[in-house]
């Protein structure tokens, strides 16, 4: 019990240093009038082609941008770094104590832009895969350690604006002359950092992948108020471990079994009440 209350004082006083670095990224990131400062690529004749609005490029880039700040956040609180080996692992950075080595933080850089039809809205974010290394918490599968090593799973989370599409000409070349007219494909850059299971919700972040989905009211990533919240991170973790694989009766036929899909499914397969489901508000409205 002791030991396990040690961790937690731990986690929260690495979880708040990470909240403090957040905040200084942004303006490390942008110009004065909050644009991007990343404004293309330059070839070796100084011509500059405009950065795509592509948002897996935008976020690679920002990922590079950010990763001298990182080194310099964890040499300060006395951790090692270490980046994800391969493109598809998890967490994109691996921070490590210098004076525990078993005392591990995953933390992944996500991105999404806000949503010009819904005030207050994001696209939201994708807080990583449930599939195998979720699932076997000692998999080493696309993991850089397994998942049970890591004292806490942290998002560090970037919200920006994206300019408007005919601002944006990617079929131009320009010169180092041009930089100060170059439309930046990003502004007002918003960073923040909690735990994941805080902001996530109960819907898959993106197509047919095996990828948890966050809420995309923004107020509430911003505050960790997320639809887990009320039911804790045991719950998060039970749900999604079996969501797609557990077999659950059909509210249609009771004689009949279905795969897990719902969180509502979920809780009343374990007898919890479902009104401690956090959900979202307000609802999404057109501009």
């Amino acid at each position: 019990m002791i030991i396990k209350k040690q961790m937690t004082l731990e986690k929260e006083e690495f979880l708040h240093e990470l909240k403090k670095f957040a905040q200084t990224l942004t303006e490390y990131v942008s110009t004065k009038s909050g644009d991007w400062k990343i404004k293309g690529f330059i070839d070796t004749e100084q011509n500059i082609y405009t950065i795509s609005s592509d948002s897996k490029i935008i976020s690679k880039i920002l990922e590079i941008q950010l990763f001298p700040k990182f080194r310099q956040f964890a040499e300060k609180i006395n951790f090692e770094i270490v980046l994800a080996e391969k493109q598809n692992w998890y967490p994109d950075l691996s921070f490590i104590s210098k004076t525990n080595s078993s005392i591990k933080y995953a933390v992944d850089i996500k991105t999404t832009y806000r949503l010009k039809e819904y005030q207050g809205f994001c696209n939201g974010f994708t807080l990583g895969s449930h599939g195998e290394y979720f699932r076997n918490r000692s998999s080493k599968k696309n993991i850089q350690y397994p998942y049970s090593e890591y004292q806490a799973h942290l998002c560090l989370g970037i919200l920006y604006t994206r300019a408007l599409a005919g601002d944006i000409d990617e079929t131009k070349i320009l010169n180092l002359l041009e930089l100060n007219n170059i439309t930046s494909v990003i502004k007002d850059l918003l960073f923040f950092a909690e735990e994941k299971w805080k902001i996530a919700s109960d819907k898959g972040g993106s197509g047919n992948t095996a990828n948890i989905g966050s809420v995309d009211y923004i107020e509430d990533i911003l505050n960790g108020n997320g639809v887990f919240i009320n039911l804790g991170e045991q719950i998060f973790d039970e749900y999604w471990i079996n969501q797609g694989i557990l077999q659950v009766p059909d509210s249609n036929n009771q004689k009949k079994f279905k795969k897990l899909t719902k969180l509502t499914e979920f809780l009343e397969f374990k007898g919890i009440d479902k009104t401690l489901i956090n959900r979202q508000k307000p609802k999404k409205k057109n501009l």
